[in-house]
C-alpha cells in the first residue's frame, strides 16, 4: 500500500503533467487556426484547376500527354505517404500508416509480392515506420512540417511524375489525412497519376477557341495541377494533425483531472487511517498506564 509521501509525490507529478498538456492544447489550438485557414484557402484553387483540366482534357486526345493516359497493366505502384513529424497527436499517425499498409498488402498484394511497391514518405513518423521494416523508399522527407514550404510539394510531384514518365511506376497513390473537423478526420487514398479528372456535361457543352492550342495548355496545366494537389494534401494533413493533437491534449488534461480526484480521495483515506491508528495507539497506551 502506498504511503502518504508516495501519494503526495504522485499528485505533484500529475499536476505538472496536467499543466504541460494544457499548454500543449493551447499551442495546438493556435496552430490549428492558422493551418485550417491555409488549407481552406488552398481548396478553391485546387478544385477549379482540376475542373479546368477535366473540361480541357475532354476535348483533346489524352495520348498527347502521357500523364493523362493510363497504362493497360499496372505492375508497379508508388505510394506517397503523408504523416506528421511529431507524436502526441492520438491515433493520427497510426491510422494513416494502417491505411498505407492496407493499400500495400491488400489492395496491391500481388504487386507487393513481386516487389513492385515503392514509397515516398513525407513526415518523420511514416518514414521511420517503413524504413525500419525494409520497404522500398524512393525518397524520405523527415521533419518536412517543421518548415512547410511549397518547394517540397513541387519536388515530390516532380519525382512522382518523373517516375511515371520513365515507366518506373504505373500508378501513383497519395495516402493522407484530409481535414474535415476537429473530431472527424477523413483518411484518404487518392490516385494522383494517371490523371483522370471527372468532367460534367455542363462544362463540356460549349465550344471554345484555344490559344495557342489545347495540348499546349494541358502541358502547362498538368504540372500546376500535380504541384497544387500535393501542396493541398500537405496543408490538409497539417491541419488534421493539429486538430488531432489538440483533441489528444484535451483528453489528457481531462484524464489528469480525473486521476487527481482519485488520488486526492486515496490520500484523504490514507491520512484518515493514519490518524485513526495514532488515536488508537494513544488510547491503548493511556489505558495501559492507568492500569
Amino acid at each position: 500500500m502506498p504511503t502518504l509521501k508516495d501519494i503526495r509525490v504522485r499528485i505533484k507529478g500529475v499536476k505538472s503533467t496536467q499543466q504541460v498538456t494544457k499548454a500543449m492544447k493551447m499551442v495546438a489550438a493556435a496552430k490549428l487556426r492558422r493551418a485550417q485557414e491555409r488549407a481552406v484557402m488552398a481548396r478553391p484553387y485546387a478544385a477549379k484547376l482540376k475542373d479546368m483540366l477535366g473540361s480541357l482534357s475532354a476535348k483533346v486526345d489524352t495520348s498527347l500527354n502521357p500523364l493523362l493516359s493510363g497504362r493497360s497493366e499496372v505492375n508497379k505502384v508508388l505510394v506517397i505517404l503523408i504523416t506528421s513529424d511529431r507524436g502526441l497527436c492520438g491515433a493520427f499517425n497510426t491510422n494513416i500508416i494502417k491505411l498505407a499498409y492496407k493499400t500495400i498488402h491488400e489492395d496491391f498484394a500481388d504487386i507487393h509480392s513481386k516487389g513492385g511497391m515503392s514509397l515516398i514518405c513525407a513526415g518523420s513518423r511514416g518514414f521511420d515506420f517503413f524504413r525500419k521494416r525494409d520497404y522500398s523508399i524512393v525518397k524520405g522527407y523527415p521533419a518536412v512540417f517543421q518548415g512547410l514550404d511549397f518547394s517540397t510539394a513541387k519536388e515530390i510531384a516532380d519525382t512522382a511524375s518523373g517516375m511515371y514518365l520513365r515507366g518506373e511506376v504505373d500508378r501513383v497513390i497519395v495516402a493522407y489525412n484530409e481535414f474535415k473537423s476537429v473530431l472527424a478526420p477523413n483518411l484518404k487514398a487518392e490516385v494522383l497519376l494517371p490523371i483522370a479528372p471527372e468532367t460534367s456535361g455542363k462544362e463540356n457543352s460549349g465550344d471554345y477557341i484555344y490559344e495557342p492550342s489545347p495540348s499546349a495548355i494541358i502541358d502547362v496545366l498538368v504540372p500546376k495541377h500535380l504541384n497544387t494537389q500535393i501542396w493541398r494534401m500537405m496543408l490538409e494533413s497539417n491541419a488534421a494533425e493539429q486538430a488531432a493533437r489538440m483533441s489528444a491534449m484535451d483528453s489528457a488534461t481531462e484524464n489528469a483531472k480525473e486521476l487527481l480526484r482519485a488520488l486526492n480521495i486515496s490520500y484523504n483515506r490514507a491520512r484518515q487511517a493514519a490518524i485513526t491508528t495514532e488515536l488508537s495507539e494513544i488510547v491503548a497506551g493511556a489505558e495501559a498506564l492507568s492500569s
